[in-house]
This record gives C-alpha cells, structure tokens and sequence, in this order.
C-alpha cells in the first residue's frame, strides 16, 4: 500500500493541471495507480481512514482540539448515515460564513476525511466525507433525530472535552448558534454587549453544552419557552 501523503501529493498535481502520465512519470508509479486516485478522488476508500482512525489504533486523536471542535459541530448541525453502504458524515454550515466552511473542513481532514465534499443547497452548504470508520469516532450516530434519542459522551470523549472545552463549545456555537449585539439605553447613554444563543431540540446536548461552559466559567442560563404564547400567537410565516 502507498503512503497516504503519496496518493494526496499525486491528486494535488493533477489538481494544478498535471496530466497523469506526468505524475505517474515523476513519482515513479504505475500509470493506473495514479488514475485510479484521480479520477476517483471523491469515492470512499476505507484503506486510509482505517490507518487513521484513532479508535480503532486504541490511541488518542491526532489533534484532540480539532476532533473537540468537530464533536461540537456533530452535534450542533451535523448528521452521521450509517444505513448505506459507507457511512457519510455531514455538516450543515450557513453558506456566508465562509470562514467557518474551511474551520469544519480542516477538523474533519485533521481527525479523519481524506477528501470533504461541498455540496451547495440554497442557503447552506453541507460538507460531507466518507468512511467506514466514522461511526467509531462519533458513537451517538443512531437512526432518527438526535432530539429523539439518548445523547451521552463516552469516557474517552469526556476527557477529550475537559481538556479542550473551548474548541468543544465553538463547534457547537459555529453550527447551531448564534453571536448577537444587546443595545440598552440607561440615562440616555446606550451600551454595546455581544449576546451569545444556542438553540438545540434535544435537552441533552443543551447538557453538554451548559457543562462545557461551566468547565469554562461562563455564566449561562436556559430561555424558556412560553409555550402558552405558542398556542395564542405563533411564529410569523
């Protein structure tokens, strides 16, 4: 088998505009080993996630930040198939924030993606990577909604957030979130204070999220419903 950095290094030249038999010449390989890499860059292949998979290595992530930030993005907007042939990990992310698409991206290549696809839709895009070996890494993969469901970290996903609470609590921000402006006016002068909301259907991960933000010594607290107002008023269409 070829070194993983081999077969990224052949795709990133033929992406520049190298043509394969070019590639294959510079980086003494057989021609058909290096067309099958390009041509079919965007299909699984569970050879090289499996020598990356941390679960499966018994060892801790790579990047334990990155994998931190990826479980909070998980679980804030982002959904695991395990029903098809090879499951597809995909996060949903506003299409304007563009800098948080590539922040995404780069946990999902640090932790265990060989390839992110962007699929657009209208007003988002859901970036997508296939591997068997997702499930092993975000083990609340189930049928149905999370909200549905039990949601609970495993052991060794606890530790990852109590090292990291902070890039935990930016991917669950940076996915199901939002930062705001609070403007008051107190004896005519008016005053300026970021507001930050996360909004989740399920009680469990709003759970994690309040713990995350205890190991951090953020003050929180949880907006109740007035679901009596809901009966009377409801949401504007």
């Amino acid at each position: 088998m070829h070194p993983l950095a081999i077969r990224r290094q052949a795709q990133l030249e033929h992406r520049n505009g190298s043509s394969i038999s070019s590639i294959a010449v510079h980086l003494d390989l057989p021609y058909p080993t290096v067309h099958r890499w390009c041509r079919n860059e965007g299909a699984p292949d569970s050879r090289f996630t499996e020598d990356r998979c941390f679960r499966c290595r018994a060892t801790a992530p790579t990047d334990q930040l990155q994998y931190a930030y990826l479980l909070g993005s998980y679980l804030g907007d982002g959904h695991l198939v395990t029903s098809a042939k090879v499951p597809v990990l995909r996060i949903s992310c506003t299409a304007a924030y563009t800098d948080i698409l590539d922040q995404v991206e780069r946990a999902m290549l640090a932790t265990l993606a060989n390839r992110v696809q962007r699929i657009r839709q209208k007003g988002c895009v859901n970036l997508q990577s296939y591997s068997k070996h997702w499930p092993c890494l975000f083990p609340q993969a189930g049928p149905g909604k999370k909200h549905d469901r039990k949601i609970e970290l495993e052991p060794w996903q606890r530790a990852i957030v109590l090292d990291h609470p902070a890039a935990f609590v930016q991917g669950l921000f940076h996915s199901d979130g939002c930062r705001t402006i609070n403007r008051i006016v107190k004896a005519g002068r008016t005053y300026e204070y970021p507001r930050y909301l996360f909004a989740n259907e399920s009680a469990d991960i709003l759970t994690l999220c309040g713990w995350a933000l205890d190991l951090l010594g953020v003050a929180w607290r949880l907006n109740r419903r007035n679901s009596l107002l809901d009966q009377h008023v409801g949401p504007k269409s």
